[in-house]
């Protein structure tokens, strides 16, 4: 195969080869385009991430800002236990939430929506919004931000 030489192996989180360094700023930093052809980039496996809430909630980031260095959008898959309530917060990124599995309560200044397993929902930057899981079975779901998540530009409520 042409440039079989030049295939990348495995990525480790955090850990990309030299030599594709730049190739891979440029893939998870979106600057790619048509005239850039990239090559795939596989994320070997996720970072597991510290979750906020009264109860423990699993993260797992597949791309972002911890698992692959990404700043410009993070891909998370989240698992939490019924009664989950997270704090409010205004965050400084738009979220864009797919629903797998269960219930995602979500509340803003307009009211309360609870978003079914094969549904989605998508929060604006800069509104209020909070995250819960009514449901005694959880939820499930996979969680995209633009830009990726960080805990400083959650800006949660103070508790």
């Amino acid at each position: 195969m042409p440039g079989q030489g030049d295939r990348m192996d495995v990525c480790e989180c955090r850990k990309f080869p030299v030599m594709l360094r730049d190739v891979q700023a440029k893939w998870f930093g979106f600057v790619a385009n048509s005239k850039n052809n990239m090559p795939p980039v596989l994320v070997s496996k996720p970072a597991r991430v510290a979750a906020a809430g009264t109860k423990p909630k699993l993260i797992d980031e597949y791309i972002g800002r911890v698992n692959t260095e990404t700043q410009g959008l993070s891909v998370a898959h989240m698992r939490s236990p019924g009664g989950w309530v997270e704090p409010g917060q205004t965050p400084d990124f738009d979220e864009f939430t797919v629903v797998l599995r269960g219930t995602l309560r979500v509340e803003s200044q307009e009211g309360v929506l609870d978003v079914q397993a094969g549904q989605a929902i998508l929060t604006s930057k800069g509104e209020w919004v909070r995250y819960s899981t009514p449901e005694p079975d959880g939820a499930e779901y996979i969680a995209v931000c633009q830009p990726a998540f960080t805990l400083d530009g959650a800006h949660r409520d103070q508790e």
